[in-house]
């Protein structure tokens, strides 16, 4: 053996011994090829689609859902209309309907004026449509919230960032609420909160998910849902305790405080989100973090890559950190292919949020108390659920999609065409009203799911926070159809249910189909279909 050949060994040795699971092992030509892997490769082979780490994973970030229906639905109780009861020896009729032609001083509020916003800032009579004016003014600062940290979770704060941000303002914009001290005030807070909100659904759904395979994605991400009716029902055992409105918000903000203080220190970045932000290093961290919890073996040798270098067959080494992907709105609006699907995911959210809260809210009631019917109406949902994830993976995201919007059209069209007024019709409107909502509910978890796998990583919070406001916007609205009363509500609710079934025609089918990281990764993939139908 030559004397060079001898050093090279020696050299080769040397730097073999400096070997470890993040940096790579250095050969003779200065770097060694690896083995280059999407993530969903790398969850499939080396690490589990959906072992204990993504399970604990998912379940401790999937909470930040109960917070977001409890900040929601709170206004269900602290805006009710209480209950009231005429004075002794006043002229007064205690059969009235309401307290609108009665005498003033004649009359008070049977949990005295503190009971909720409606007693205490007079929202009554003439003022009544002040307490629709401030949930709309909610839902639309949700839809504000939802783009802004839905942009701000896929750059430079990331998901857990962006999530930790939302849940302290929850907490704090709260607490503030309590604080009001005027009508205007109340609005100013509820607006702000709404404005937190938006984004706490959006960035959990996200930071949840992308770290599970793609075999178990689908049922994952329609899990979460679970949590939202958890904290809706919560929410009613809250209220039932906490009885005025002052008390009930600061009590409906405890729980995003032991959120952020119990559950957030446990729970990692998005992998995806670290690849695409160019952070190999910490990606890698989490991966194999993720095979250790889940009994595997991450070999040394495989590294993390997008979609569009995985063929690449330039070798470099595995560095600490890589140029960031940025992405943003703009991005899937230049290309044709993302910007069509956004426009049909914005309208089909769009229709369904209106089919979803407007029949929430025509609703027959239950025939019991306030609290026991919120939460008869959240656990009435996860049948829909339940049975949603059941068939996702097998029936499909499209066909699924398709089958429960019209499944909840044709229920909301038999409801309009249910004139009569005596006992059997209003039993077929209710049921008719129960069974829509039961199928819309499935839609509405289900496009979650579905509109995540349509964009890729770079900008899939972006594009999922459009979807969201879109979902927003159908919220702000509902109220007003609501209002038009009849057999009006049920046939708009049709309409809406049965065209965004047809939508979703025109959107692929995403099941068992790979979570793309770039835009370029996506198209090439894409390219190579015969029909956008497909």
């Amino acid at each position: 053996m030559s004397k060079s050949s001898s050093v090279d060994q020696n050299l080769l040795g040397d730097r073999n011994d400096l070997r470890s699971p993040l940096i790579p092992s250095i050969g003779v030509d200065g770097y060694l090829k690896q083995k280059k892997v999407t993530m969903d490769q790398m969850l499939e082979k080396y690490c589990g689609d959906f072992g204990w780490w993504q399970f604990s994973h998912f379940v401790l970030t999937s909470f930040a859902w109960a917070l977001e229906g409890i900040h929601t639905m709170v206004m269900i109780f602290a805006d009710r209309e209480p209950a009231w009861r005429c004075l002794p020896n006043r002229l007064c009729d205690s059969t009235a309907k309401s307290v609108c032609g009665l005498e003033p001083g004649s009359w008070e509020w049977t949990g005295g004026a503190a009971s909720s916003t409606v007693s205490e800032f007079g929202l009554i009579c003439g003022q009544k449509y002040k307490v629709g004016l401030v949930q709309s003014l909610f839902f639309a600062a949700c839809m504000i919230g939802a783009g802004v940290f839905g942009h701000l979770s896929d750059s430079k704060l990331g998901r857990k960032g962006s999530l930790t941000i939302v849940c302290i303002m929850n907490a704090i914009f709260g607490c503030l609420t309590a604080t009001s001290w005027d009508y205007w005030t109340y609005t100013l807070f509820r607006f702000l909160s709404g404005f937190s909100t938006g984004g706490t659904g959006l960035c959990a759904f996200v930071l949840a998910t992308e770290p599970v395979g793609q075999s178990w994605r689908g049922v994952a991400g329609m899990s979460t849902f679970y949590f939202f009716s958890i904290g809706i029902a919560a929410l009613s055992a809250i209220a039932y305790f906490f009885q005025t409105w002052r008390s009930l918000y600061i009590a409906s903000s405890i729980p995003s405080v032991i959120f952020v203080i119990l559950l957030l220190p446990f729970i990692h970045e998005s992998p995806r989100w670290c690849l695409v932000r160019g952070k190999i290093d910490e990606a890698m961290k989490i991966m194999n973090r993720i095979a250790k919890s889940n009994g595997k073996h991450l070999p040394d040798d495989v590294v993390l890559a997008l979609d569009s270098e995985v063929n690449d067959d330039v070798p470099d080494s595995q560095s600490v950190s890589k140029e960031a992907l940025n992405g943003s709105l703009l991005d899937v609006l230049r290309l044709p292919l993302t910007r069509f699907r956004l426009f049909l995911a914005v309208l089909i959210n769009f229709l369904c949020s209106v089919v979803y809260y407007g029949l929430s809210l025509n609703a027959v009631n239950l025939g019991t108390n306030l609290y026991l019917n919120v939460a008869l109406n959240a656990v009435a949902e996860m049948p829909a659920y339940f049975l949603t994830a059941l068939v996702l993976d097998k029936l499909g995201r499209k066909p699924l999609a398709i089958g429960t919007m019209w499944f909840s059209g044709i229920f909301c069209l038999a409801g309009s065409l249910a004139k009569g007024d005596d006992g059997t019709w209003k039993l077929v409107r209710m049921v008719c009203g129960v069974l829509g909502i039961f199928g819309m509910a499935g839609t509405y978890n289900l496009l979650f799911v579905y509109s995540m796998e349509l964009f890729p990583t770079v900008v899939r919070n972006a594009a999922l926070g459009c979807a969201t406001q879109a979902s927003q916007m159908g919220a702000i609205l509902a109220p007003f159809v609501v209002v038009l009363g009849g057999g009006i509500p049920f046939a708009v609710f049709a309409f809406c249910g049965i065209a965004g079934g047809l939508l979703v025609i025109y959107l692929p089918e995403t099941l068992n189909r790979p979570l793309y990281d770039t835009m370029a990764g996506m198209e090439e993939a894409e390219a190579k279909k015969p029909s956008i139908l497909s």
